[in-house]
């Protein structure tokens, strides 16, 4: 008896356990915070089996309780669960390191950075959960560590789900620390767009940890800034603060995109440390120039071997080749006019149109009209462009500088005063070459600026004009051209260095980045090989993403035949 009563329990125990294992399905589908499935179990996830009892097949989805990347680390959690007083140094410099990653976060000083460890709680949010609502009055700030939130203007968010484009916040961004400093009123609703992590600091940790003396150390940093610019010499301390009150400063290392394109930017920009370059990602294959300059390259190809020079022609084959272009193209639709002519007579038609040859003439020439281009020896895929057709490798694309944005420099208002008609609509990115910044919302500013003459009358005489595309597609060639030259110069000048007999055989590392990745190399057109290293490909707005290239490597005749007094490397005459 008590064998089968031991085996009773033993059983129960076991339903007990499966029963509490469908709830964790069931109830807890959105757990994610820990890995409790083997690696090997992934290839296939779901499995199920059939209950006798229950007369129906019970199925088990591993990937329920797999932990996703990118949320936040368990450990951090943990230590984000005890209040602020219990933290210890090292658990705060910890949940500090983790949080580099969010450039809100970065973008405060150091010892604000740790205030703001020492004070965070985790939350965790899942779709169409409210965050902020309008109108209510601020206790926290959030930054997002995962997920996705919009911004809207009705109560409960739902016309973010309805929105094709709404205003999106993810990763990295923060929102609410201005409603929290000054106890004001929401502006917009914050709601989340999928399961969405958050790190949050309350107002009564805010102010009891003295988080507002440090935020008040920034705004005077960014009062002074103001009050030096000449821009706002005529605006009181008051108004000033204004502007202090709802802007932000950014840091942004060397490299770093600050947008891709500013010009649609809802942001004003003030650079306060440093400087950024403007950058146009050029479609070289919309320039004529570079048609003209590919074509005229291209033409140097022939059945010969590639990278040879290219002997003179006998006087025979001169004389051939003159013949062959010099010889007229005929027009031979007078001839058909002729024959309908008769043919119409044998009809009983009158014919009374004018026939502008006459028999004693030569047949009208087309001359100029015929826009034809020399057989090329090319075999190789062709598009077709505005501008007529172009070797499918040669359709690139370069990022081309186009203005260099220093210290106390406006970026945002260069064309917000001019007639829709003369703004240059292009695309333009900010690229970061290790600076700081401040920003304000262009809704804001225009506010604070409305009846101000003065200020505007400033801002007109910001306007910058850039060059136009074909501008910098002439000066890409030029350099190009130079940098090809230079080099071919320097191969001559210099002697080669002679290398061993038996070189040591060197195995090949594995790289992502290849020289040759960004060199568009017209003198293998022809060939049928595939290239062994990657291609770096943009996306562009509206049209498919371009190959991205630094420099063109073009068919060209030898140097010593442009520079006849090089005759041998390494010896000038």
């Amino acid at each position: 008896f008590r064998r089968d009563r031991g085996l009773y329990q033993f059983a129960t125990d076991i339903i007990v356990m499966i029963r509490v294992c469908k709830m964790f399905r069931q109830g807890l589908r959105g757990f994610r915070e820990y890995q409790i499935i083997e690696s090997a179990h992934w290839k296939h996830p779901i499995f199920s089996f059939w209950d006798k009892k229950m007369q129906s097949r019970v199925t088990f989805d591993t990937m329920d309780f797999i932990a996703e990347e990118g949320h936040f680390p368990p450990k951090a959690i943990q230590i984000m669960q005890k209040k602020p007083s219990w933290r210890t140094e090292d658990e705060i410099q910890a949940v500090c390191n983790i949080l580099q990653v969010l450039d809100s976060y970065r973008n405060y000083a150091e010892p604000l950075q740790l205030l703001l460890a020492k004070v965070m709680r985790f939350e965790r949010f899942g779709r169409r959960r409210v965050i902020i609502k309008k109108g209510q009055k601020g206790n926290s700030f959030y930054f997002i560590y995962l997920g996705t939130v919009a911004i809207t203007n009705d109560e409960d968010g739902s016309s973010a789900f309805l929105d094709p484009h709404p205003k999106l916040l993810q990763k990295g961004s923060c929102f609410g620390e201005t409603d929290i400093l000054h106890a004001s009123l929401r502006r917009s609703t914050i709601v989340c767009m999928e399961e969405t992590e958050f790190l949050v600091v309350d107002r009564e940790d805010f102010f009891a940890n003295k988080l507002d003396q440090e935020v008040q150390k920034d705004a005077q940093y960014r009062f002074e800034f103001f009050r030096k610019m000449d821009l706002f010499a005529s605006w009181s301390d008051e108004k000033l603060w204004q502007l202090v009150n709802m802007s932000k400063i950014e840091r942004f290392s060397y490299g770093q995109l600050i947008s891709k394109d500013f010009g649609e930017s809802s942001f004003i920009m003030f650079i306060s440390k440093g400087s950024c370059e403007v950058l146009r990602l050029l479609d070289l294959g919309a320039s004529p120039s570079y048609h003209r300059w590919v074509w005229q390259h291209l033409e140097l190809i022939d059945d010969r071997a590639l990278k040879t020079h290219l002997r003179e022609y006998s006087p025979m084959e001169r004389f051939k080749e003159f013949q062959i272009k010099s010889y007229p193209l005929q027009d031979f639709s007078s001839l058909k006019l002729l024959h309908l002519k008769k043919a119409w007579g044998l009809q009983g038609t009158s014919f009374s149109r004018k026939i502008g040859t006459s028999g004693d003439t030569l047949p009208k020439m087309l001359g100029p009209k015929i826009q034809s281009r020399p057989v090329q020896s090319i075999k190789c895929a062709m598009i077709n462009t505005k501008l007529g057709e172009l070797p499918k490798e040669a359709a690139v694309g370069a990022y081309m500088k186009v203005h260099t944005v220093e210290q106390g420099e406006i970026l945002g208002l260069h064309q917000a005063f001019l007639p829709e008609g003369e703004c240059d609509t292009r695309p333009l990115i900010l690229m970061s070459l290790g600076n700081e910044l401040i920003r304000i919302r262009k809704e804001i500013f225009y506010e604070l600026i409305d009846n101000d003459d003065e200020v505007i009358k400033k801002l007109l005489k910001l306007n910058i004009a850039f060059p136009s595309d074909e501008d910098m597609c002439q000066r890409f060639l030029q350099e190009n051209s130079w940098n090809i030259f230079r080099k071919d110069l320097l191969r001559l000048l210099v002697e080669p260095r002679q290398s061993p007999p038996f070189p040591p055989i060197r195995p090949k590392k594995k790289e992502i980045y290849n020289p040759k990745s960004v060199v568009l190399d017209l003198c293998s057109i022809n060939k049928m090989t595939k290239p062994r290293y990657p291609i770096f490909m943009a996306p562009q707005k509206y049209l498919p993403p371009l190959r991205i290239v630094q420099a063109i490597k073009a068919p060209r005749y030898k140097i010593q035949e442009l520079l006849p007094q090089y005759k041998s490397a390494g010896v000038l005459i």
